[in-house]
């Protein structure tokens, strides 16, 4: 079982699309993982995203389920430490122990550099976080995690993962009274991100 934002190894250049770009197929070449998205996919088939260097390097691919080598989940991430010295990094570091009670992980940039050490964060780059919520996470509780995200050191983004899809933290926390839920079969605007879309 593979969930959205788990890092991915063993794909190779063998699998992607003949019209991938030569970066998409330097990454893999090179060994990198992919990062699980999400989308609907055939049951052998997991939906994933290549990484470049640059921000708008993301390639949307799909990888077969049994060439996966190695899985990497962010909760997997959240006790690894960096010897460098960022924004994101430290703001890691100062909300680490706020967060002990949660089960929460690392990903985006911070998540992928933590599991690779391959530098892919830089002085501008936020935090991403995800938090498992398989129950429904009260509006005043999504209020008080955000004051708290926003004391850190640089922008934090979290994701509230329930189990029909992702809504942001910040927009559970504000006053619409509906959000925005991604799911595999795209986004939809929802009253309960806990109840399964229609």
């Amino acid at each position: 079982m593979v969930n959205a934002h788990d890092l991915l190894w063993g794909m190779t250049p063998a699998h992607l699309p003949v019209d991938a770009p030569t970066w998409v197929r330097d990454a893999i070449s090179a060994g990198h993982p992919v990062v699980v998205r999400r989308a609907i996919t055939e049951p052998d088939a997991v939906a994933v995203g290549v990484r470049g260097r640059l921000r708008e390097q993301r390639f949307a691919t799909v990888m077969p389920r049994q060439s996966v080598q190695r899985r990497v989940t962010p909760q997997a991430l959240r006790d690894v430490r960096s010897s460098r010295d960022l924004p994101a990094l430290r703001a890691l570091d100062q909300l680490r122990p706020s967060l002990a009670s949660w089960d929460w992980g690392v990903s985006g940039s911070a998540g992928f550099e933590l599991a690779t050490g391959i530098e892919a964060l830089h002085a501008q780059s936020d935090l991403d976080l995800i938090l498992r919520t398989p129950e429904p996470f009260d509006r005043n509780d999504a209020r008080s995690l955000l004051a708290l995200l926003d004391t850190a050191v640089c922008a934090v983004d979290l994701q509230l993962q329930t189990p029909f899809g992702a809504v942001a933290l910040r927009e559970w926390a504000g006053p619409s009274r509906r959000v925005l839920l991604k799911t595999a079969s795209g986004a939809h605007l929802v009253f309960n991100p806990w109840q399964a879309v229609a």
